[in-house]
């Protein structure tokens, strides 16, 4: 069928129209995306967008444990001279107190090895300090130590046991029989008896009751 030429232009028109709506037709926008702000003002998001922190490691400091010391332990304080009481003689002597002393030391006269019944014994003689008289005293002999004199020549002392008593503390310890006339404490006490027993304050004197 033949169309006439007004019927055309309709169409041509019509057609026109109706491409021209989808070309000119306003472009959608993107929905709005909800973006939470700083942590300071997040307070104020919506608790959808602004979920609670999650803790992924939590560092817990605990204190060193800190090694004892001599005043937790609770020792007694002893000066650097104190008197001391030797038993079994029960003479009271001043002695020096020396860290640096790996031994106990005692003067003592008329030192003599002797031996009873295959056991080897040493007798020797202790002063009486207030009466200057000595008495005489035999121990088991401990063991012999050679010891450097300060003139460089080497010395050979005894090792007995003896009772050593300073304020409350008594120990029955090794103490080395030696000629002490020229020091000027007749009694050295040393580490055997003071490690772990007390605490050896140098500028003090006579703290011991």
């Amino acid at each position: 069928m033949t169309l006439k030429a007004g019927s055309k232009s309709l169409i041509v028109v019509g057609l026109l129209l109706i491409s021209g709506c989808s070309l000119f037709q306003t472009q959608g926008y993107p929905p709005e995306v909800q973006v939470c702000p700083p942590p300071p003002v997040c307070r104020v998001c919506k608790p959808a967008f602004c979920p609670a922190p999650t803790i992924v490691e939590k560092i817990v400091v605990s204190p060193v444990p800190t090694q004892k010391t001599g005043g937790e332990l609770e020792l007694p304080i002893i000066g650097g001279v104190e008197s001391v009481v030797v038993d079994p003689s029960g003479f009271k002597y001043e002695a020096r107190i020396d860290t640096g002393a790996e031994s106990s030391s005692i003067h003592a006269e008329n030192i003599q090895l002797i031996e009873r019944d295959g056991k080897r014994y040493v007798r020797f003689s202790l002063l009486n300090p207030e009466t200057s008289e000595l008495i005489e005293l035999e121990r088991r002999l401990r063991r012999k130590v050679l010891i450097k004199r300060q003139q460089g020549e080497w010395e050979r002392r005894y090792v007995v046991k003896l009772w050593l008593t300073l304020g409350d503390i008594k120990e029955l310890v090794d103490v080395t029989l030696s000629n002490r006339a020229d020091f000027e404490y007749p009694v050295l006490v040393g580490r055997n008896l003071l490690t772990d027993i007390a605490i050896v304050d140098v500028s003090q004197q006579y703290i011991l009751k």
